[in-house]
C-alpha cells in the first residue's frame, strides 16, 4: 500500500506535468495558482537530491516539449522582479549556458526583443550559430506577482514557438518562489534532428526525473527528449540564480561572479558537466564583451 506522502507526490507530479505542458501555452498569470503549487510541492522542495529547494518536471504533448523548474530563491521578491523585468538582464542570463554564443537587447515598434544566437557546439563560431529573436514581454508587475516572457516564433532545424516564462511570488523570510517554464514546438524536421542527436552525441545524456533504480539501487534518470528539455530548463534556472547572486557584488565584479557562479552550480549535477572552468570562463568573457555590440 502506498503511504500518504507517496500518493501525494504522485498526484502532485501528474498535476504539475500537465501544468508544465499547458501553462506557457494558455498564458495563465495567477499568484494564487503559483502559491498553490508551492504548497503542493513542500515535500519535494524539502527532500530531494538537488541540494537546494528545487523541483523539476517535464512533459511531452503531441508536438510540444516542456520543462518546468520550481525553486525557492534566497532573494527578496522586489529584487527578483526588478532585475528580471529588464531585457538587458535577460541577455546577461541567457549568455551563461555554454552553447549561447550571443545575446543583445533591442527596441523596436513592437517593443523589446533579444537577438540571440545558439550554437550546435560550444566552440561554434558565432557567424554559424542559429539565430533566434525573442520578444520580451512583462506580463505582470504586481506587488505580489511577477511574470516575464521570452517568445520566439521560429527556432533552429524546424523548431518553433519557443517560450521561456518566469513567474514569481514573495515568501516569508525575504525569499521568493520561482517557476521557470521552458518549452518549444517541434515538427517532423525538429524531431528528426533531435533523434539524431540523441542517437549520437546525446546518447548517454539524461535529465533529472527519476524513473527507477538499477540493480545496485542507484537512481535511473529520464533520457530522450524529456531529458534534453529538463537539462535546458535547469541551465536557464541556474543562470537566473547566478545572475541574481551576482548583483550583490560591485558592478566591475558581477560578470566574473555570475560566470563562476553558474559554472560551479552546474558541477553539482553530472547531467550538466560539459567543459573545464578555464575553457568555459575564457569563452564566456569573450562572448559577454561581444554582446555589447549589435551584430547584423
Amino acid at each position: 500500500m502506498h503511504s500518504t506522502t507517496t500518493v501525494r507526490r504522485v498526484a502532485a507530479g501528474a498535476w504539475l506535468a500537465l501544468a508544465a505542458a499547458l501553462w506557457p501555452v494558455t498564458g495563465l498569470a495567477d499568484a494564487d495558482e503559483l502559491h498553490a503549487q508551492y504548497q503542493a510541492l513542500q515535500d519535494e522542495l524539502g527532500n530531494n537530491g538537488f541540494g537546494r529547494p528545487l523541483h523539476i518536471v517535464s512533459a511531452e504533448q503531441q508536438e510540444r516539449l516542456a520543462g518546468v523548474v520550481h525553486a525557492v530563491l534566497d532573494h527578496p521578491f522586489a529584487t527578483v522582479s526588478a532585475a528580471l523585468r529588464r531585457p538587458a538582464s535577460w541577455c546577461d542570463i541567457l549568455i551563461l549556458p555554454f552553447n549561447t554564443k550571443y545575446c543583445h537587447a533591442v527596441e523596436g515598434p513592437s517593443g523589446s526583443a533579444l537577438r540571440v544566437r545558439i550554437g550546435r557546439r560550444f566552440d561554434q563560431p558565432v557567424e554559424q550559430a542559429y539565430r533566434l529573436r525573442f520578444e520580451h514581454r512583462n506580463v505582470a508587475l504586481q506587488p505580489g506577482y511577477f511574470e516575464s516572457r521570452l517568445l520566439a516564433d521560429q527556432g533552429p532545424v524546424g523548431t518553433r514557438d519557443y517560450r521561456i516564462v518566469v513567474s514569481a511570488v514573495p515568501l516569508e523570510g525575504q525569499r521568493t518562489f520561482l517557476r521557470l517554464d521552458y518549452s518549444y514546438g517541434a515538427g517532423w524536421a525538429g524531431r528528426t534532428a533531435m533523434q539524431l542527436y540523441l542517437a549520437t552525441a546525446g546518447a548517454d545524456k539524461t535529465g533529472f526525473t527519476v524513473v527507477g533504480q538499477d540493480a545496485s539501487g542507484q537512481p535511473l534518470y529520464i533520457g530522450g527528449v524529456r531529458g534534453a528539455v529538463e537539462r535546458n530548463a535547469m541551465r536557464y534556472y541556474l543562470a537566473v540564480d547566478a545572475y541574481l547572486d551576482s548583483l550583490a557584488a560591485p558592478p566591475e565584479q558581477q560578470v566574473d561572479r555570475r560566470i563562476r557562479g553558474w559554472y560551479k552550480a552546474t558541477q553539482h549535477y553530472p547531467q550538466l558537466r560539459e567543459l573545464d572552468l578555464g575553457t568555459y570562463a575564457a569563452m564566456k568573457r569573450q562572448e559577454v564583451e561581444r554582446q555589447q555590440t549589435l551584430l547584423e
